[in-house]
């Protein structure tokens, strides 16, 4: 790919590794701290509330030991640590492995799974499915697992009102099962939807990061154009004084040639501003409102002399074509459909605008393969792509939600679609007021 096609796109390994520090570590300690602090309180609440209220035997001082142990912990981990830090992968199995053991030793000194507080396994795990890793939360269901089943045998009777009542091995069995079956649902629920709250949350990020990397680049043109604009009337007055000069000067002396070299300099430093004052994206009116077909020669103009041609279809004829804004995320957006496009097609890429009172629309066909039945209707979506596993070159399939996002934010409507004869089409449909400019 040329360089000037290479410099439209956004560099992603940046991003990309950004997001892989960021795939560990995202509970906060002071979260772990908190539910502790309620597990605390609801467990002292409840033995106060059978002991004293239900008047039920239970061995109190055991179980006040092990809530006293949790309270240690928590202010030992108040204390000690930074309550503001993501904790690590290792930290956050240790303090929720924690957990699991002081609830299972509190089921266990009342009643084991004959307890209906026994659900209560599911608050760490379900916990960590939301926030860490697959691989954290299946080491903290299989702890779950473990000490509730070996509860299913061991443990010390409830204290019935009818003594030696106990409910059948089935029955504690059964509700282990339900236990395990309600985990894996919830957590595997909950994973997923963390889940893509992430990677949406990731992309629409990664969208605002080119939609500033773009915007950068267009204040670096308006600052072109200012610096062109600023130096012109000093340069003038150069080029005057040199004219002045030259005619008390002597021709064939060294002071003319110096005088002569001087003007060509400045001449030639008139080109140069001219040439920044004519880049076409500094913030003016007169470059920030442009035809609708010049809009789309910009947006081709990297992508000429690559193996597939761009041609525009347009109507020249139409003495109306509309005068659109150029805005930093419909430039980018539209390159990158374009070499998209490109990058797919056999021989040609066609842009097809069209206009009337209420709208404009653009379509950028190609003749290559078109997209991938199995995910067209999922195009526009982060992380998908229609591009084989070999062409993705380390991509994040990030390319046409960002663009697609882009253009919704200018009032785009966009919709992916296969041709009948073969290729694939973008079409895209504003509102005329969405993106009509002021003419210069």
């Amino acid at each position: 790919m040329p360089e000037k096609a290479r410099a439209t796109i956004f560099p992603f390994s940046t991003f990309r590794s950004e997001m892989s520090r960021q795939v560990s570590g995202r509970l906060r300690r002071s979260t772990l701290v908190l539910l502790r602090w309620l597990a605390i309180g609801g467990q002292t609440a409840a033995l106060l509330f059978v002991g004293f209220g239900m008047g039920y035997d239970y061995p109190v001082l055991p179980c006040f030991l092990m809530i006293a142990l949790s309270l240690v912990v928590n202010l030992g981990v108040t204390f000690a640590l930074p309550l503001d830090r993501r904790v690590e992968d290792p930290e956050a199995i240790g303090q929720l492995g924690f957990d699991l053991v002081q609830l299972a030793a509190l089921l266990w000194l009342t009643g084991g799974m004959n307890n209906p507080f026994a659900l209560l396994f599911l608050a760490p795990v379900v916990t960590g499915a939301t926030t860490l890793s697959r691989p954290v939360l299946s080491l903290l269901g299989l702890l779950a697992a473990g000490l509730s089943l070996a509860m299913v045998y061991n443990f010390q009777p409830l204290p019935w009102s009818e003594e030696g009542f106990e409910l059948p091995f089935v029955f504690r069995l059964g509700s282990w099962f339900a236990l395990i079956v309600g985990m894996i649902f919830t957590s595997m629920y909950a994973w997923r939807s963390a889940r893509e709250s992430r990677r949406m949350s990731e992309a629409l990020r990664a969208t605002e990061a080119v939609l500033a990397h773009e915007q950068k680049l267009s204040a670096l043109g308006g600052m072109a154009a200012a610096a062109a604009h600023e130096l012109g009337t000093p340069l003038a007055t150069i080029r005057l004084t040199a004219k002045e000069m030259s005619r008390d000067a002597k021709p064939g002396t060294h002071l003319a040639e110096d005088i002569d070299l001087l003007l060509s300099q400045t001449e030639r430093c008139r080109d140069i501003l001219k040439q920044l004052s004519e880049r076409g994206d500094e913030g003016d009116l007169f470059h920030d409102n442009l035809s609708f077909d010049v809009l789309l020669e910009e947006a081709c103009e990297p992508y000429d002399g690559i193996k597939a041609g761009v041609t525009i279809d347009i109507d020249m004829n139409n003495d109306d074509i509309p005068i659109v804004q150029r805005r930093a995320e419909l430039m980018y957006a539209l390159r990158n459909l374009i070499e998209n496009a490109v990058s797919f097609a056999s021989s040609n890429v066609v842009l097809t605008g069209n206009w009337s009172d209420s709208e404009i629309s653009l379509s950028i066909y190609d003749d290559g393969p078109g997209f991938d039945a199995a995910v067209r209707d999922r195009l526009g979506e982060p992380y998908v792509t229609s591009r084989p596993e070999k062409k993705r070159a380390g991509g994040l399939g990030l390319g046409l939600f960002i663009s697609k996002t882009l253009l919704e934010r200018t009032g785009a409507k966009v919709k992916f679609n296969n041709r009948q004869n073969g290729g694939a089409e973008v079409s895209m449909i504003w509102p005329k007021e969405a993106i009509l400019g002021s003419p210069a």
